[in-house]
Parts: C-alpha cells; structure tokens; sequence
C-alpha cells in the first residue's frame, strides 16, 4: 500500500490516519506544481485529477479522495477505533464533520492559496473561514477532541486543514478552544511521526 502525498497538503490527513491505525504503507511524494513524484513519475498518470492524496493498494487500484481513503483506513483497522461501527448513530455524526471539513473549509482555502485569486476575494475568504471558526470554536468546548475524548479520521482532517492558517495570515489566537485543540493534536505521537516524515517539523 502507497500514500502519494505533498508535504502540509491535505494528504497529511490519511498520512496521520495510517500512522493512528498502526498501518503498513509506503511513502511516494509528489511535486504539486511539477506534477510529477519523487521518484520521476509523471503524477496526472497516477491521479487524472492531478491532487493528493492517492492511496495505491498492492493490486495497483487507486483510491482519491482525501475523506474517502481516512473512511477506509479506518474500517480496514477497526481496533484503532478511529470511526464508529457503520450503523452507529455516531458514524454519521464523524461523516458531517468530514463533509463540513471539506466543503466549508478546505475549499475556502484554497482560493486564498493562488496568486491569480483577487485580492477582495480572499478577503471575503478569510471573513466567511472566520465565521466558521466561531462555529468550530463553540463546538469543542468542553471537549479533547470533535466526538468527544476519543480522536476520530475527522480530527486528523481538521488538523491539517487549520495548520495552513498561518500560510493565509489567520490568526487562531482569537479561537481558545481550537488553539488548545491543535496543541492537543499536534502533541500526539503520530502525529508527530507523520509530521516528521514529511519534513514539517525537526
């Protein structure tokens, strides 16, 4: 099994999940403006939508999707319990927070992320991420994680998608609760494995 990633991209995301799971895989890195791995492999013959993360299994099928493949990891190592039994009223809860992750978060972001995007534009960007924050704020309060104590495949997602706040010039500061969140986040062990694997922290 092969993660393809980018270093601090979404692919951190399922990068953590196998790492939590206690999963067996290999690393390939891609270049996200070149377009092309490591390893001298042109990346749009491995992912026609040219995007990490891509999780390759030994029979050479791939699966994109960056909430998708945490989904799977998750279900492929139950013990790890970073998702609820399917049928559990908690599962879908997990899943709303990965849908909103994606929806109203990451892909407010990304915009702010390319320079051809106006100036105005990331601006009104900034203001509707901020909005959600207060949301996200109010949400963990009380809590170590979204679900509860446990970490599930929807913290690792939001980890890695607050980290590019510093990167759009958005101050967490201001959002208590989600400050300690990402320290409680950041803080634990595979996280930092992963982190350090792609070269985000010494």
């Amino acid at each position: 099994m092969k993660l393809y990633f980018a270093p601090g991209a979404c692919s951190l995301s399922p990068h953590i999940v196998l790492r939590e799971a206690g999963a067996k895989f290999d690393l390939e890195q891609v270049n996200n403006q070149e377009k092309k791995t490591k390893s001298g492999v042109d990346y749009w013959s491995v992912n026609g939508k040219g995007q990490v993360p891509v999780l390759e299994f030994d029979n050479g099928e791939r699966l994109t999707e960056g909430p998708v493949i945490v989904q799977w990891i998750a279900d492929q190592n139950p013990t790890a319990g970073l998702i609820p039994a399917a049928g559990k009223p908690e599962r879908y809860r997990v899943q709303e927070w990965l849908n909103f992750i994606t929806s109203e978060l990451h892909k407010s972001y990304g915009p702010i992320f390319r320079p051809t995007t106006p100036d105005a534009y990331k601006d009104i960007s900034r203001e509707n991420i901020g909005k959600r924050l207060d949301w996200v704020d109010q949400q963990l309060a009380g809590k170590q994680y979204l679900m509860g104590d446990t970490f599930t495949v929807a913290d690792a997602y939001l980890f890695t998608v607050l980290r590019w706040s510093e990167r759009i010039k958005l101050d967490l500061s201001k959002w208590k609760n989600i400050t300690a969140y990402m320290d409680r986040v950041a803080a634990r062990p595979k996280v930092k494995e992963a982190m350090k694997a792609e070269g985000l922290i010494q």
